[in-house]
Order: structure tokens, then C-alpha cells, then sequence
């Protein structure tokens, strides 16, 4: 089912506080509460809706170092790297891309040592043909919700 108005809108008001209330929703949105938990149920129902979550700001974030890595592997070991990612906590994300690099990963780690060990393993993994990390140092422009 296609999103209307209304679910873009409930989703534009939950992307800037996903702690508000269902009864502040109702008031600002000038609809009942009912339908609210209706439209919340159904999103959250049919995936639009995966979670709610917490946006750290500088203060969360510090003494935490994260990297962008970028790995090129082997045909059809896919799968079996992404077994593995999944078990090395420090790695948050994991995107396919398009062009020379196969995977985009997104580490976080509290410390260089940490970061330098995590990186070892990422490399060691059977199928990665090759990698390439770029540590963050700063942010400029962070527009995601």
C-alpha cells in the first residue's frame, strides 16, 4: 500500500523526535489518537517502520573511532563474509555497492587497537580480496535522521 499524506507526514514528525507521544502526534497532526496507533501499527506491520532508534550527537560519540572500509572479494563469497560480519560487533553496517569495491562496511570501535584488530580480521576473512579503510576524522554535514 502506497504511503498517503498522512504516513509521510507522521513519518517527517517521528525522523525529528521518534520519542514523541501518540496523544502530541494526534494534537499536531489534527487527527485522533486512534488513528495514529492505527497508521503506526500498519507502518511498523508492512516494514516501512523498522524501529525506533537514537541519534548520538557529539557528545555520544566520543572516544569512539569509525572507519569506512572498503572490500573487494571473491565471486559468491558473499554469503559467507556476511556470516561472518555479523559476528564482529564493531561492525555497524554493511552495504553492497556498484563499481570497484564489492562491499562498503561501517566500523566502530572505542579505540585504535581495537580498530587495528578489527581491521586484521575484516582482512583475514577467507574471500576478501582486498581492502581499503578510511578512518573519520570529522564530521561537516550530517543530514540523516
Amino acid at each position: 500500500m502506497p504511503l498517503d499524506d498522512l504516513d509521510r507526514a507522521l513519518l517527517a514528525q517521528l525522523a525529528a523526535d521518534a520519542r514523541i507521544s501518540i496523544a502530541v502526534l494526534a494534537r499536531r497532526m489534527k487527527v485522533a489518537r486512534s488513528t495514529i496507533q492505527a497508521r503506526l501499527e500498519r507502518l511498523e506491520g508492512n516494514g516501512t517502520i523498522a524501529g525506533y532508534t537514537v541519534k548520538l550527537g557529539a557528545g555520544g560519540q566520543q572516544r569512539r573511532i569509525r572507519a569506512t572500509v572498503l572490500l573487494t572479494i571473491e565471486p559468491r563469497a558473499q554469503a559467507n563474509i556476511l556470516t561472518r560480519l555479523k559476528a564482529i560487533p564493531e561492525v555497524e553496517r554493511v552495504n553492497t555497492t556498484s563499481g570497484r569495491f564489492d562491499l562498503l562496511l561501517l566500523i566502530t570501535a572505542p579505540d585504535t587497537a581495537i580498530l587495528d584488530d578489527v581491521l586484521d580480521k575484516i582482512g583475514a576473512l577467507t574471500g576478501v580480496r582486498s581492502s581499503e579503510s578510511l578512518i573519520h576524522l570529522s564530521t561537516k554535514l550530517d543530514r540523516a535522521v
